[in-house]
């Protein structure tokens, strides 16, 4: 893969004492995001020398940060997640069903983070489950998992949920059901239960101050205020939306690769740095998903990739129902074996260490090997000595990879 031209890592060096300056003090996360993605792959985090077996060409390969907001260290994290999958795939269809919230609560998600999208996390499983323990449309148990993403095409804060929910449930212990076809549950429905869940959930929230109204949310600590916000909110078409299901278990994997442990933005759409802007591909879907080319100060677009900044230690993917970390193992094993396909192989945790090995997932995410040596291309490079944190490359007397 070649490298891009410019980097997030890029701007945050030029740009970040500004925008500290324009928006300080700050969280002590976006301090941790800034400077783990502008030392990833410097000899700030240190590295190694590498030598050729044929050649003796050397190299140095400094450390990844493995920050998850870094662009440069989710390729292999994916990877390494989506290979986790592939033997929890069931032959079912699977549905790709999209939550979201009205822009009115934007604001309160943002300074509220933790509390607001775990309060989001619960409206959609609890109505996922509902339907689907609803006889009506299944009548069992179903499997799903979720992905939190917070932003849309232009960076600004647009937190939705995605979910991968496999079409069909266990019924009790002793039979599989398959969802009617082409249908998992009825959008407009699952809409409006969201949208109660969610509201019930935030009103109490705000009332036993789990979510603060701070700085220009502070007008909704007038009853009033809230109530009327509310009022607008409940009368508010809430957007969920269904896709078709998948074409077979590959398109499921493919998707995987796209959405999980993805960041706001990638490297590979900044298309430009000034001294003073950043230019950036996006793709506007309110005008015929156009890809287009956006402008933005170094200031601006730092604040906008630091609002999809999760709290440390906040997981963005989880796993519910048969999928659900407790009960994975025992009804993903009963499920398959309902389906007539053999269970999940009891060696899980050596094949994720086995496959999760960084070799073998460049391999399968370039085709390349990543140890080849680029002077002779016979050779292999092997690492020789260990470069400690700070040191220079410049002393090392070789060049950087």
């Amino acid at each position: 893969m070649n490298k891009p031209l410019f980097e997030i890592a890029d701007v945050l060096r030029a740009g970040f004492a500004g925008y500290e300056q324009a928006f300080g003090p700050l969280q002590p996360d976006q301090y941790k995001v800034s400077n783990a993605i502008t030392a990833c792959r410097t000899a700030v985090l240190g590295g190694h020398l590498d030598r050729c077996d044929n050649c003796s060409h050397e190299r140095i390969s400094y450390n990844s940060c493995r920050n998850r907001h870094c662009p440069k260290c989710q390729a292999i994290a994916r990877a390494a997640w989506v290979e986790r999958r592939m033997s929890e795939l069931l032959p079912v269809p699977y549905f790709h069903v999209v939550f979201t919230i009205p822009e009115q609560l934007n604001a309160f998600a943002l300074r509220n983070k933790k509390a607001f999208y775990t309060l989001f996390f619960q409206a959609v499983s609890e109505t996922l489950h509902a339907f689907a323990r609803d006889p009506k449309y299944l009548g069992g148990e179903i499997g799903f998992f979720t992905i939190l993403h917070t932003w849309g095409q232009n960076l600004l804060d647009h937190p939705h949920v995605h979910c991968v929910v496999p079409g069909g449930g266990l019924v009790g212990d002793t039979r599989w059901k398959h969802c009617r076809k082409g249908f998992i549950f009825p959008v407009k429905a699952m809409s409006a239960l969201f949208k109660g869940k969610l509201l019930a959930y935030f009103k109490a929230a705000v009332a036993s101050g789990d979510i603060k109204c701070i700085g220009t949310l502070e007008q909704f600590n007038n009853p009033a205020a809230l109530k009327a916000l509310l009022d607008t909110l409940y009368k508010l078409s809430w957007v969920v939306y269904a896709k078709p299901p998948f074409a077979g278990p590959k398109a499921v994997l493919k998707y995987l690769g796209r959405y999980t442990h993805r960041i706001a933005i990638s490297n590979s759409r900044i298309a430009a740095i000034t001294d003073k802007t950043v230019s950036f591909a996006w793709k506007d879907y309110a005008d015929g998903n156009k890809q287009k080319t956006m402008t933005l100060s170094k200031t601006e677009f730092i604040r906008r990739f630091m609002l999809h900044v999760v709290p440390n230690g906040f997981v963005r993917i989880r796993h519910y129902g048969f999928l659900s970390n407790r009960s994975r193992k025992e009804k993903l094993d009963r499920c398959m074996e309902l389906l007539g396909i053999p269970p999940a192989e009891d060696n899980a945790s050596e094949k994720q260490n086995q496959s999760s090995h960084w070799y073998d997932l460049v391999i399968q995410l370039t085709g390349k090997d990543p140890t080849l040596c680029p002077a002779c291309s016979v050779g292999h490079l092997k690492t020789y000595r260990e470069i400690p944190r700070g040191f220079p490359a410049e002393s090392a007397g070789v060049l950087a990879a």
